[in-house]
């Protein structure tokens, strides 16, 4: 074996990260006994030219730091620990794992039997592990370095109630675009080309929402039959761009294109939004194969029925639901919410399923900590934030179900959304408050009879106190009144601000722009519904 260097390391950043002076190494993995990290010469050689045991772990996570390795390497982690599906556990080191923080995925999945963690065809199904090696036909994470010329980019930051926002698929989109260089079509460099961006603007789009863009799965049945998965609602890198829609390479090369398209759709005035899939993993069921999550820890990367931890819970569809209840999990969210704006400069997100996201152990939960975390991040609440309010589960279907905290909220096309900080008057919500309250006072006053001063001096009679046994000022209310004033009170004092919505359907409604590409005739191809009231 090639002699190399290695040092303790960080447990912090979580991922492989170059440092200038190497890069560190960190996975978190509760629950494994051993781990190893595995690097590669090429995408050409079937196993890895180096293995290293990465000894040193810190809060549950491993890390190691090595000084020699430089931006293009590629790598993997090999995952000791028990096979115990019916307890949840599926450790198996004879399969490669991508690395969940990995910001560049190179290479396909060749899929064979070996992907799966168990005998395909057993008797017993997934109980019986299998040891064949199947790094030869796995993807590999590879080291980038983010730098990258911004050039004095800014984010549009175009009010949402002035957005429209046009949903478009990256390789669709700039296949039919005629005007597209043909070298470029499908990619991500096409969607930054003069011709697309001249287009959107003459449809007054101000914010693309491209469908998903992290690095998916092809799965085993759709490649059988000789189908791709187009659409990427699959996906097994929430750091990495999809490799498929770069013109230059997925040796670390997409990333930088996909920065180069934000760059040029934000010089003209045009956001990026991102479909993002945090609900399941492109892993499927317990009969799925082992590519990333499930081999490093499958307990808490996934949601398992209580009863029988062999099995996974369902409310996506898929065959899995990822582990928002786990701290690990949720922060792994977190961090790529984070680093899509700070290191990508996305301006928002549209969640698929994001009923998913906010359930706990009793169902939807609108206080989920997936809301408060956003809700309090400094960076994250700043984007535009949008919704899909259902998943399949029970009580799933949030349509126009009322918000309980200012991050997200219901708006138009049945989306939850975030509403903004001012509406179209250019109101506050302490304005907006105090005009509630003024408007309330003023009716209170209206309601009341008017009488003459003499009249009403009279009437009183000579000023007392209120005796304590007197009902209070308002006791008399109907105890519908009374309750919608308490509930606007404690949304005041959670600093929660109840959506105008509910009074003003169209405060904060969104125009949305759906591409439809059914012909070469880009333009005949597309609606504009229209604006709600």
């Amino acid at each position: 074996m090639t002699p190399v260097k290695t040092w303790l390391g960080y447990p912090y950043p979580l991922g492989a990260t170059w440092l200038g002076n190497g890069v560190n190494f960190a996975l978190f993995s509760e629950h494994a006994t051993s781990v190893d990290l595995c690097l590669f010469d090429s995408m050409d050689a079937r196993q890895e030219n180096i293995r290293i045991p990465m000894t040193e772990h810190t809060d549950q996570v491993w890390h190691l730091f090595m000084p020699d390795v430089r931006p293009g390497q590629i790598y993997g982690y090999r995952v000791s620990g028990p096979y115990q599906p019916e307890q949840g556990m599926r450790f198996n080191s004879s399969k490669l794992l991508i690395d969940p923080y990995a910001k560049a995925i190179a290479g396909g999945i060749d899929w064979a039997d070996e992907m799966f963690g168990y005998v395909v065809g057993g008797k017993t199904e997934d109980s019986t592990r299998d040891f064949r090696d199947d790094a030869w036909g796995m993807p590999k994470s590879v080291v980038i370095d983010n730098a990258f010329d911004w050039a004095n980019d800014r984010n549009p930051r175009t009010p949402l109630h002035q957005s429209v926002i046009y949903e478009v698929h990256v390789k669709g989109f700039t296949e039919l675009c005629p005007n597209v260089p043909e070298k470029l079509r499908g990619t991500y460099a096409g969607m930054g080309t003069a011709a697309s961006i001249e287009y959107l603007k003459e449809l007054g789009v101000t914010a693309v929402e491209l469908l998903p863009v992290h690095a998916h799965v092809d799965d085993k049945q759709l490649v059988d039959r000789g189908l791709v998965n187009y659409w990427g609602y699959n996906t097994i890198g929430f750091f990495a761009p999809e490799a498929k829609y770069s013109s230059s390479g997925d040796m670390g090369e997409q990333v930088t294109e996909f920065k180069a398209m934000v760059r040029n759709l934000h010089a003209a005035g045009i956001e990026v939004i991102l479909d993002v899939v945090y609900n399941h993993t492109g892993e499927g069921s317990h009969l799925g194969p082992t590519l990333s999550f499930r081999g490093i820890d499958n307990i808490d990367y996934y949601r398992l029925l209580p009863q029988d931890p062999r099995f996974y819970l369902d409310f996506t569809g898929t065959g899995n639901t990822f582990n928002l209840l786990n701290t690990r999990t949720l922060q792994l969210v977190m961090d790529s919410l984070r680093y899509w704006i700070i290191e990508m400069h996305v301006d928002g997100f549209r969640f698929d399923l994001a009923s998913t996201l906010a359930r706990d152990h009793n169902g939807v939960n609108k206080l989920h900590a997936f809301f408060e975390i956003i809700h309090q991040d400094p960076v994250i609440s700043q984007r535009k934030l949008i919704a899909e309010p259902w998943d399949i589960g029970e009580g799933g279907y949030q349509v126009n179900a009322r918000a309980v905290n200012r991050t997200l909220g219901t708006a138009a096309e049945g989306r939850l959304n975030r509403c903004p900080a001012r509406s179209r008057r250019g109101e506050s919500p302490a304005d907006r408050a105090r005009g509630r309250g003024a408007r309330r006072r003023r009716a209170r006053a209206e309601r009341r009879p008017r009488a003459s001063g003499s009249e009403a001096r009279a009437a009183a009679g000579p000023a007392r106190s209120r005796a304590p046994s007197e009902p209070a000022a308002g006791a008399g209310r109907p105890a519908a009144a009374v309750r919608r004033r308490v509930v606007r009170r404690i949304g005041r004092r959670r600093d929660v601000e109840l959506l105008a919505l509910r009074r003003r359907p169209g405060a904060c409604a969104v125009h949305v722009l759906r591409q439809r590409c059914v012909s070469a005739r880009l333009g005949a191809a597309v609606a504009l519904p229209a604006a709600r009231p």
